[in-house]
């Protein structure tokens, strides 16, 4: 997480984010399984994952999109907000895998309230493999305001 807060005035088309690599081990897919409720034995039974022709115990999507949405906190502070987030869920992870969570600058904008608007092309990725694109709108604060 960064000590420092970003501004919507220092961030330009093409900055990226800093990235969150992350291995999920089985604990945590036990416990987001059990936090959201989802019962399916993929997620923390190895022997029914390889029944479901799985390598391994699979990686929740949501875990991923939480994930993701993680990093953006980390990079917009805490006078940073999230006002939209869409993601795909594209290919499986497994657990203990390295994954790596970034985005990019692809615009900002003022809003009618005058806050500043930051569009970002935003991807979870195994190794080459992207696991999860999307795209997200933050508001960032702007220098010299409360």
């Amino acid at each position: 997480m960064t000590d420092t807060q970003v501004f919507y005035d220092d961030v330009g088309v093409g900055d990226q984010i800093p990235t969150l690599t992350v291995a999920v081990d089985e604990t945590q897919l036990f416990f987001f399984s059990a936090a959201t409720y989802n019962g399916h034995r993929i997620h923390y039974d190895k022997d029914w994952a390889s029944s479901e022709g799985y390598d391994d115990v699979v990686v929740q999507g949501p875990l991923q999109a939480a994930l993701l949405a993680r990093a953006l906190g980390d990079w917009i502070g805490g006078r940073g907000r999230l006002v939209s987030f869409s993601v795909q869920n594209r290919a499986v992870a497994y657990a203990g895998q390295l994954l790596t969570f970034a985005g990019e600058v692809t615009g900002k904008r003022l809003s009618d309230n005058g806050s500043g608007l930051v569009d970002l092309d935003i991807v979870g990725r195994r190794d080459d493999t992207v696991l999860m694109p999307g795209t997200a709108t933050v508001e960032l604060p702007r220098r010299g305001t409360p």
